[in-house]
């Protein structure tokens, strides 16, 4: 079985990069830290672009694409940093009004956590009492629901199948991440000289960067392989290769940056808390351990 990508597939990577760079750039996402709100604009103009349509059939008015080209649109956003519900709102095209066109913004509560309650229109699952909590993440907006609804079902978006394909978007976000800490890392070593040569040439700097690298190829194959195949215990671990690549990455970006990635000014520190974020919704470790064991 080939599982390189299609000339369609990276020309759709691509696109969705463009459009990204083109609407969403640094100066962009640093406007968004610090007044944080839903660009409804951005949202309609992602909705125009078939993000959230992606995978309704052409016949209900969307593209008519799959798993593995939503992957694919989904690390883009998470390489971009892209705020908003994005997943919810994905999952509930073709069931919620006005979602597919990106009209309607839906959010979901998740492992009793809430993102982007206030600016959502629809709300999925119970989310009755979910109280205001201050988020690790300035671009995630985060409210609790009480801790004995924590852990319920919630509600299920897109079939049966919603929760676990919520989990592998988030895995697809976790990825593109990971791979754009890996390029910072590496571009800043090239760069940075101490000794009269980059930091890029000492051996210490070079394992950072291999080991990120690593973590990044390995979670993006599984990611991709989970988005084939659609099986429950691929689409667990890759949700945890993914989590442990985007943190276990953009801490050793942080790393090889030194003192100016611990600066507010880099933006390593939002991509881990955002990682941060993330790892805590849909199959958490501890869970998606569990999914992958039993399977085993």
């Amino acid at each position: 079985m080939d599982f390189r990508l299609s000339e369609d597939q990276r020309a759709l990577s691509r696109g969705v990069r463009d459009l990204l760079e083109g609407r969403f750039d640094r100066e962009a996402l640093r406007a968004a830290v610090d007044a944080p709100a839903l660009d409804r604009e951005l949202w309609r103009e992602l909705g125009e672009a078939g993000f959230f349509a992606l995978r309704l059939p052409e016949d209900d008015g969307g593209v008519g694409l799959g798993l593995p080209e939503a992957v694919l649109v989904f690390e883009e956003a998470g390489r971009a940093l892209l705020p908003g519900p994005l997943v919810a709102t994905h999952l509930a095209a073709g069931s919620v009004p006005g979602a597919a066109e990106g009209t309607v913004v839906v959010t979901e509560a998740d492992e009793g956590l809430v993102p982007w309650l206030d600016e959502a229109d629809v709300v999925i699952g119970d989310a009755d009492g979910a109280v205001p909590m201050r988020s690790v993440d300035p671009l995630t907006p985060l409210h609790r629901v009480p801790g004995e609804r924590r852990h319920g079902e919630g509600g299920r978006l897109a079939g049966g199948d919603g929760r676990l394909v919520a989990a592998l978007l988030l895995a697809a976000e976790q990825v593109g991440s990971a791979g754009w800490a890996t390029e910072a890392a590496v571009g800043y070593a090239r760069e940075r000289e101490q000794f009269g040569q980059p930091i890029g040439a000492f051996q210490a700097v070079k394992h950072l960067c291999a080991g990120m690298l690593v973590r990044t190829e390995l979670a993006r194959a599984a990611v991709r392989a989970a988005s084939v195949t659609a099986d429950p215990v691929e689409i667990a671990g890759a949700k945890l290769l993914a989590d442990t690549a985007a943190v276990g990455n953009a801490r050793d970006c942080l790393q090889v940056l030194g003192g100016m990635g611990f600066t507010w000014e880099a933006d390593v520190h939002l991509h881990l808390k955002r990682a941060w974020v993330r790892a805590e919704l849909r199959l958490p470790a501890a869970r998606a351990e569990e999914a992958v064991a039993a399977g085993l």
